[in-house]
């Protein structure tokens, strides 16, 4: 077992012999790849969990070929990046064989996670119905693009849904065209989704002693997360649009010119704008009608923004973090993704896990940190992303270490 320190340079480092696991004990047939559905067993095996990543012989997941860039190994750094405390499991559910280990697999398992277009796993005779008709305690999670419905036939791509899903839409420059956003948000949020879901529904299965389908798509996801854009038009009709990296209904919330390089500036108060414009040299602003409420400012962001973008280019970002942070004002530089990992290391939050190989076949590896802290029951880095096959022999004629005995199969009266 390991857990998360900070090592003297500032990365997180791996503490071996740590407190179990929030989640040890439980185990999941992870059916899933890409990304949305790896993202969320990896989050709950980073708390415990005993993950066994079903992938196809010779290819393994997708992700694994998306290159570049890769490591030294020739591995993307896509696929090292959402499967990290897995154990990666070779069958081919082409065959009978494969669909009859597979079919064990579940047996032996609390959860199955799988993000096959709609059908595909109902064909394989893996669907929710009839696993769980076997194991009424199986929590079975499905992830898809677009739901079961009508959606079922369309590809679940993060593009794709970030175009018609709306996000593009408000994403970009008022006079450009619609952007993505720089990562593929969606299949984030929708992995943060599904973990959220089995959590929920193992809750209730300690409870019940009964699983159930859980059931996430990336449409959905996106119109969640969404948040206020959504509201808008829900509550108002309000159909928003893009406004680069303005706030539609805050001022001034948005990036500026420094010196050197922009600057964001989040204003959330009335206060905290008296600041900034006092700080800036303009303290008559907080008594301009144009400007004295925050609904003044979204009124005349215009003329606000042009103010504030000729005093900010008189000094560098970082000038201006420190001097407005010091005054309660929240700002900070458009960081680079070195620059904002330095940040979070003079903070002192962790960033960067440093993983050991795992026996012959292992490969150590650098991971990014969990997000998520506990105070008994740390996230846990036991496993570096597996090579594709690297635990089958283990599986297939060892018992796991996690000495598993699934309340999953277990008859409800």
């Amino acid at each position: 077992m390991g857990t998360q320190h900070n090592a003297p340079d500032g990365r997180a480092g791996v503490v071996r012999g740590a407190a179990r696991g929030a989640l040890e004990g439980l185990r999941i047939a992870d059916f899933s790849r890409v990304l949305a559905g790896p993202y969320a067993t990896m989050l709950l095996a980073d708390l415990g969990a005993d993950v066994v990543k079903v992938e196809r012989p010779g290819i393994g997941d997708d992700t694994r070929a998306w290159h570049p860039p890769a490591d030294h190994d020739g591995t993307s750094t896509y696929f090292l990046s959402v499967n990290r405390n897995k154990r990666s499991f070779v069958l081919d559910l082409t065959t009978d064989a494969g669909l009859e280990q597979a079919r064990a697999l579940v047996a032996e398992s609390d959860v199955l996670v799988e993000n096959f277009r709609p059908g595909t796993m109902e064909r394989l005779g893996l669907g929710p119905r009839e696993l769980r008709a076997r194991h009424p305690g199986l929590v079975y999670c499905s992830i898809s693009g677009f739901g079961g419905g009508a959606g079922a036939a369309i590809p679940g791509y993060d593009l794709l849904v970030q175009a018609v899903g709306g996000l593009m839409s408000v994403t970009g420059d008022a006079a450009g065209e619609p952007v993505k956003a720089g990562v593929a948000l969606v299949d984030v949020i929708t992995g943060l989704h599904a973990s959220l879901g089995i959590l929920a529904a193992l809750r209730h299965r300690d409870a019940t002693g009964e699983g159930q389908h859980v059931e996430v798509n990336l449409l959905s996801s996106l119109l969640s997360a969404l948040v206020n854009q959504a509201s808008a038009y829900a509550v108002a009709g309000v159909v928003p649009g893009r406004m680069g990296n303005a706030h539609p209904s805050i001022a001034p919330y948005e990036t500026f010119p420094a010196a050197d390089r922009p600057i964001a500036i989040a204003v959330g108060n009335d206060r905290q704008f008296a600041a900034l414009a006092d700080l800036v040299g303009e303290p008559g602003l907080a008594f301009d009608d144009r400007f004295r409420t925050n609904a003044d400012r979204v009124a005349h962001r215009t003329e606000l923004r042009d103010i504030l973008t000729q005093r900010l280019g008189t000094a560098g970002a970082d000038h201006w973090s420190a001097v407005l942070l010091a005054a309660g004002v929240p700002a900070g530089p458009v960081n680079t993704l070195d620059e904002a990992f330095d940040f979070a290391q003079k903070l002192g939050l962790p960033g960067i896990v440093d993983i050991p190989a795992d026996g012959s076949e292992g490969r150590p590896s650098r991971q990014i940190a969990s997000p998520i802290a506990l105070s008994g029951t740390p996230a846990q880095y036991r496993l570096a992303p597996p090579r594709l096959g690297q635990h089958t022999a283990e599986i297939l004629h060892r018992p796991s270490d996690h000495d598993h005995t699934p309340a999953s199969n277990e008859a409800v009266d």
